[in-house]
């Protein structure tokens, strides 16, 4: 077990890792704000930064979170050792499923995001909110008035989906 020093520098670099993500996102989203396929992109990423977080947050013992750190720091996937020894997978269904019981939008940017990650037909459409299911696109718009102030149309275009918005609180 690290000791209190060691705790606090795994914690700090693993911070200071999810702040650089962050940033790196904000300067690429301005530099690809006409491209629909990487803004999500990125949205998508952000998200993995979040349910990542949730889902360390929600381990109860230090042992258990210091080794998911750990292993983000040396670029391993997620793992944890179950009973008898058994090595488990941490999955992102498992961290998305956590983190919708905080965030109901969570699912919806997760799929959806998912959806440019891998190639599918939504590259090729003009407006590809149209074509998302009713559920998820309400939880998307929800999502986006809620943290980024908009888009105000309930059928927005991609372009005033990611108009970016002063929010007030």
């Amino acid at each position: 077990m690290p000791n209190q020093k060691n705790q606090s520098n795994l914690t700090d670099s693993f911070c200071k890792a999810i702040r650089k993500r962050t940033s790196d996102h904000t300067t690429a989203a301005e530099l690809v704000a006409s491209t629909l396929s990487q803004i999500i992109s990125i949205l998508r990423q952000e998200l993995d930064s979040l349910i990542r977080v949730v889902y360390l947050l929600s381990v109860s013992g230090l042992e258990v979170r210091n080794q998911l750190m750990t292993q983000t720091l040396n670029n391993q996937p997620w793992s944890i050792v179950k009973a008898k020894g058994k090595i488990k997978k941490v999955t992102d269904r498992e961290m998305v499923e956590l983190s919708s019981e905080l965030f109901e939008w969570t699912r919806s940017v997760y799929k959806y995001g998912c959806a440019f990650i891998h190639l599918s037909g939504l590259h090729g459409e003009t407006n590809p909110l149209s074509k998302i299911d009713t559920m998820d696109r309400r939880d998307l718009l929800e999502h986006m008035r809620r943290y980024h102030g908009g888009p105000v149309s309930d059928n927005p275009t991609f372009e005033e989906f990611c108009q970016k918005k002063k929010v007030t609180v």
